[in-house]
């Protein structure tokens, strides 16, 4: 019987450096019989040479196009939005469209279109409920760094002058040794170290952006999570008095909002930096609606435009989507690791209980595209089942 086809595609996303599975990884998929195949990739943080040593096959980049349908392609991020060609692969990545984002009809419904399958890693869960995988911890993390960075800056630049763009970090160490030397250099000019608040401190996401904080050296760090958010509806004064705000919930349902434009009107407001982990800059029920766009490494924050009479305290956000790249290596490492036991179980994905509920899940959401936004769409959802 031939052994099982996993095909892992290079990453197109500008300055997405992780992988889903590792060269670490990789070697226990061979081990464990599958075949692999790895393209050669301009952008990971992984060198051919590792992957070289596992068994895995090194492909070109972006031959995932034309190989055999039966091959499972496993990457990260979305597939380019220039492109719309039908996809009859079964494909496993972050999609990004199941809760409603911009533009969600055209990538969800380039899957029924080819036949192909969407096993989307966001929605993978175990018989608890939970996540069998997740970037929440270094996403946190990295998005505290950059916050506490942004902070810093905005302490010793002119108000109009944008952070510098940032690059991945070879590890933790250089990343928190950068972002003491900011907060000392703010300290300087603030006289006192920066308050950050984060909502959702208990859960991964959260938990990284606490353990970031820490490390750099804060004292006052404010934690919330659901007894506080639940306590009582936003938006919150407590963000307005806080000098960095970092968003680290799972949306998943319309909730007031933590922050609106109206409240930045406050003289009260020391805010001057929000880093929304969650990034649900396009989803209607974002939290956080003061922004509109998402930035960037290249480009980390956007300022936020204060109403008339405002304090004078600089405001802006940062909301990358993509943050765990800032420490490509280990976000990836850990990520894979978590991802290991479900990919163990691709070979007979159809009769595995974590797998099945996601093709149950992307059947759901392929019924509930718009007409026309699929030819044959209920057709061609039911040869899914």
């Amino acid at each position: 019987m031939a052994s099982t086809v996993l095909h892992v595609r290079a990453e197109s996303k500008p300055l997405e450096h992780r992988s889903a599975v590792t060269p670490t990884v990789a070697k226990k998929l061979v081990d464990a019989g599958y075949t692999v195949n790895v393209e050669r990739s301009s952008l990971s943080i992984f060198e051919d040479s590792e992957y070289e040593s596992t068994g895995a096959s090194m492909v070109p980049e972006g031959s995932w196009v034309d190989a055999p349908r039966e091959h499972i392609i496993i990457g990260l991020k979305e597939l380019p939005e220039d492109e719309d060609f039908p996809l009859t692969h079964t494909h496993v990545q972050f999609a990004h469209c199941y809760k409603g984002q911009g533009g969600w009809e055209k990538v969800l419904g380039r899957f029924p279109r080819g036949r192909g399958t969407l096993l989307d890693l966001e929605f993978l869960e175990d018989e608890k409920g939970r996540r069998v995988a997740a970037f929440g911890y270094h996403a946190g993390f990295a998005g505290a760094a950059l916050a506490l960075i942004a902070w810093a800056w905005q302490l010793t630049h002119a108000n109009d002058e944008p952070l510098y763009g940032m690059k991945p970090y070879e590890n933790e160490t250089a990343l928190i040794k950068d972002v003491k030397h900011a907060v000392e250099e703010g300290k300087g000019k603030a006289g006192h170290l920066p308050r950050v608040l984060v909502i959702g401190a208990l859960g991964r996401c959260g938990s990284g952006a606490v353990d970031l904080c820490k490390k750099a050296g804060l004292e006052d760090i404010i934690k919330w999570d659901l007894p506080e958010t639940s306590a009582k509806p936003g938006p919150y004064q407590e963000i307005i008095e806080s000098d960095v705000f970092v968003n680290c919930i799972y949306l998943s349902a319309k909730i007031p909002p933590f922050i609106e434009p109206q409240s930045l009107s406050s003289h009260d407001r020391k805010l001057s930096v929000v880093c929304d982990v969650s990034c649900d800059t396009t989803n209607p029920h974002n939290p956080i609606p003061i922004y509109d766009i998402n930035t960037t490494f290249s480009n980390p924050t956007v300022p936020v435009k204060l109403p008339s009479g405002a304090s004078d305290v600089p405001l802006s956000v940062i909301s990358i989507d993509h943050l765990p790249s800032l420490l490509p290596r280990e976000a990836s490492e850990a990520f894979s690791k978590q991802l290991l036991p479900s990919m163990l179980e691709l070979k007979d994905w159809k009769n595995v209980r974590v797998w099945q509920q996601a093709e149950k899940l992307f059947n759901e959401k392929c019924a509930t595209l718009p007409d026309g936004a699929v030819d044959g769409k209920a057709e061609l959802v039911a040869s899914q089942s």
